[in-house]
């Protein structure tokens, strides 16, 4: 038998989002906190359908080739199978939580369980706060349904029945205008908060919608979601802008063809083959019955009503002490290159560099390439300050970033008005790197300061995502960071590069340079290794190579936060390769490579994942971390990583999920703990603390808090950062 070498990269990432459900489950964790878990593996699984099963289903359809379609059958099986015993977990997950609730004085109660004076408040609140926000749509043979159901609602499918006729009709439940979840008034003699779903409020006003309407002795309604294929179509046509056809391919995808729907495993089965024929649903195989709720991305922002200890504890946020003890950023940077390390380093130090830049005398030119930014963003109001200041701003504008493409026309609309030289990238390549170059004017010559990381210019992802932010003058980095920007402009041109990694032009051959560097290494008798952190590893071609190094005994240590198809472990093949994946309160996401280089290790920062797609066909950036301070830093923040054995699971050939063990002396490492404290005892002590005039510009009482990391944040950032970073593109 032929010995399997990779596993399928949608199994595997459904293991990734098991990782998220057992957050929900550990006891460890607060109970509100494990409440919003929830929420996040709901929202995950939300956009594998959208993304992921709804490319398998076209090729499924669309396919020519039998044994390809047979092959995708499969994985069809076996991920129903996997989505269906997940579901089982996270319905016994949700009960234990109601249950943990209740002990904690925090009752989420349903229609049914209301006493007198509730049903009397909740009449009340249907009228002045709910009511304007239905509208039933009424089914019949004239309407078609799919057209009308938007897969971001939850909806309650109603039927009213008589003793002639059934009448059945759909109630979107509005949690975008209404809360979802209702605090119902305090009385003396309990000491119990109750919540109640939006859903069970509609539940129990069913009456007041319907009657004089429709005639019915018999009112029952069933939750149910609908999960659309996301895939954005865009036209060949040469007459139209790529704005204008990514209009167009927007529009179309509010109709895209249904992948998953989700329904209250006790909706009759009647009910299911009515919705069936009206959203021309005619395969099981996108039907998965739940419990009684969906959309619980919603819980997300599940209210504390109860003690501090239900969530995580906040922790404030560090300044870098060479950018806040300098009178600028640009003398700070000028210094010696700054690595900042988010959540734990404040974002609000390169958005302050923008804005310094924006009015410095002699800065002449702003270029930085945008994938997704917040939606109050300091970053873009810099950039256009900047251009009322006459310097010249070029920006990069990535139209194409999932889920993000209307939010980036308009802010690629609004730095155009504002003067900026916006540009959408290259043709068949999105633009993925994370830089941005400042070019000043110092004594009469130009000098450039560079930023290179792996997360986006994002200030709200910046709370919840761990990402390495590098700032350098070194004309090394700086020269080829500029040219990165030229090929934007004119890729048709030849660039070579010989510090940074650069997709798609050097980084597979690069990082095959490096990997076969261990191997000769260890050919030789002499230090090898490989140690890589990624948020997903799939490439087929690199682990064939990482999987020739471990054969050549080189060992290879992994941190891969979702898809990893490398299989570990395997006697002839993979012997010398571990590999964990950390889930904790922050999201995992920097990309780094460290490689032994016989002693000298060689460490590389990246935006790009080990995925065939980041290599070949998007524009990345990696960068050698040349600064021997700096490189002990990320070092250590990895070796912390590798010893966590609180938060880190084994991955391994049966996906199992199974938290590493310590190794030896029997202490707990919590890595993200450990990080913080690491970086903390790098402050300076508070007597030598010097906070810069640009410091005091932070304030607690300001919107976005710089001075705490924001643990829990409201249901429309976490939609904005996506906890999961739409990392579900990797799987196109």
């Amino acid at each position: 038998m032929k010995q399997q070498r990779f596993l399928e990269k949608e199994l595997s990432w459904l293991s990734f989002n098991h990782r998220v459900l057992q957050e929900a489950q550990d006891t460890q964790v607060p109970l509100l906190e494990r409440l919003r878990f929830l929420g996040i593996y709901s929202s995950n699984m939300d956009e594998f359908y959208r993304v992921r099963v709804a490319k398998l289903r076209r090729k499924v359809l669309l396919s020519s080739n039998r044994e390809d379609k047979h092959q995708a059958l499969i994985l069809f099986d076996d991920i129903q199978k996997k989505v269906i015993a997940l579901q089982t977990e996270f319905d016994d997950t949700y009960s234990e939580l109601l249950l943990k609730l209740g002990e904690n004085d925090i009752q989420l109660i349903n229609e049914t369980q209301l006493s007198d004076t509730d049903s009397q408040w909740l009449n009340h609140y249907y009228r002045e706060k709910l009511r304007r926000h239905i509208f039933p749509l009424v089914l019949n043979d004239e309407i078609k349904l799919a057209d009308h159901v938007d897969d971001d609602s939850t909806y309650l499918m109603v039927s009213m029945r008589n003793l002639e006729e059934v009448q059945y009709a759909l109630v979107e439940v509005p949690s975008s205008n209404v809360p979802r979840f209702v605090q119902l008034p305090d009385t003396k003699q309990d000491k119990t908060k109750k919540v109640i779903l939006l859903d069970n409020i509609i539940r129990h006003c069913l009456t007041q919608i319907f009657s004089g309407f429709f005639d019915f002795e018999y009112i029952h309604a069933y939750s149910m979601k609908l999960t659309r294929d996301a895939e954005l179509e865009l036209t060949n046509e040469i007459s139209q802008s790529l704005y204008e056809q990514m209009s167009s391919g927007l529009r179309k995808r509010l109709n895209a063809e249904p992948v998953r729907l989700v329904y209250d495993k006790k909706m009759p089965k009647e009910m299911l083959a009515i919705l069936q024929q009206h959203l021309g649903i005619h395969s099981d195989k996108g039907l998965i019955a739940g419990g009684r709720y969906h959309s619980f991305k919603d819980f997300i922002e599940f209210p504390n009503l109860g003690d501090k200890s239900l969530e995580f504890e906040k922790l404030p946020s560090f300044e870098q002490p060479f950018f806040s003890q300098s009178n600028n950023a640009f003398d700070a940077i000028a210094q010696r290159d700054i690595l900042l390390y988010y959540p734990y380093h404040k974002f609000s130090h390169f958005t302050e560099l923008l804005r310094q830049a924006a009015y410095d005398p002699k800065v002449c030119k702003i270029q930085i390439c945008l994938y997704r930014v917040a939606k109050k963003s300091r970053v873009i109001s810099a950039l256009i300050e900047a251009v009322k200041n006459g310097k010249e701003v070029e920006v990069n504008i990535e139209l194409h970033a999932r889920f993000d493409e209307q939010a980036n026309m308009m802010w690629a609309e609004k730095l155009t008005n504002a003067g900026a030289n916006v540009t959408y990238g290259i043709p068949n390549l999105k633009v993925h790197a994370k830089i941005c170059l400042v070019t000043r004017n110092e004594n009469n010559r130009l000098r450039s300061y560079a930023h290179i990381g792996s997360g986006n210019f994002h200030e709200k992802n910046a709370k919840i995502y761990t990402d390495f932010s590098l700032f350098s003058c070194d004309k090394n980095i700086t020269n080829e960071v500029a040219q990165v920007f030229e090929f934007l402009k004119r890729p048709y041109l030849k660039f070579q590069f010989n510090h940074l990694i650069v997709s798609p032009i050097n980084s597979r051959s690069g990082i095959n340079q490096l990997i076969h560097a261990e191997i000769e290494a260890a050919h030789a008798g002499k230090i090898s290794g490989i140690t890589l952190k990624v948020n997903n590893l799939v490439d087929r071609h690199l682990i064939e190579n990482l999987y020739k190094a471990s054969c050549a005994g080189v060992k290879v240590k992994l941190i891969v936060r979702g898809i990893c198809s490398l299989i570990t472990g395997v006697a002839g093949m993979s012997e010398n390769i571990s590999a964990i994946s950390i889930v904790d309160r922050f999201l995992e996401h920097p990309r780094v490579a460290i490689f032994a280089n016989q002693g000298d290790e060689k460490v590389y920062i990246s935006s790009a994942d080990w995925m065939t797609r980041n290599i070949d066909n998007r524009v990345e950036v990696g960068c050698p971390v040349a600064c021997p301070a700096v490189r002990k830093t990320i070092i250590d923040i990895i070796n912390i990583q590798l010893n966590d054995n609180t938060k880190a699971r084994v991955l391994n050939r049966n996906q199992s999920n199974i938290y590493q063990q310590p190794a030896g002396e029997n202490i707990n490492v919590r890595s993200q703990t450990e990080i913080y404290n690491y970086l903390q005892n790098q402050q300076p002590p508070i007597s030598q603390q010097v906070t810069s005039q640009h410091a005091t510009q932070d304030s607690p009482t300001m919107e976005d808090n710089e001075h705490t990391i924001m643990d829990t944040i409201s249901l429309k950032q976490y939609q904005q950062a996506q906890w999961h970073d739409n990392e579900l593109e990797a799987l196109l």
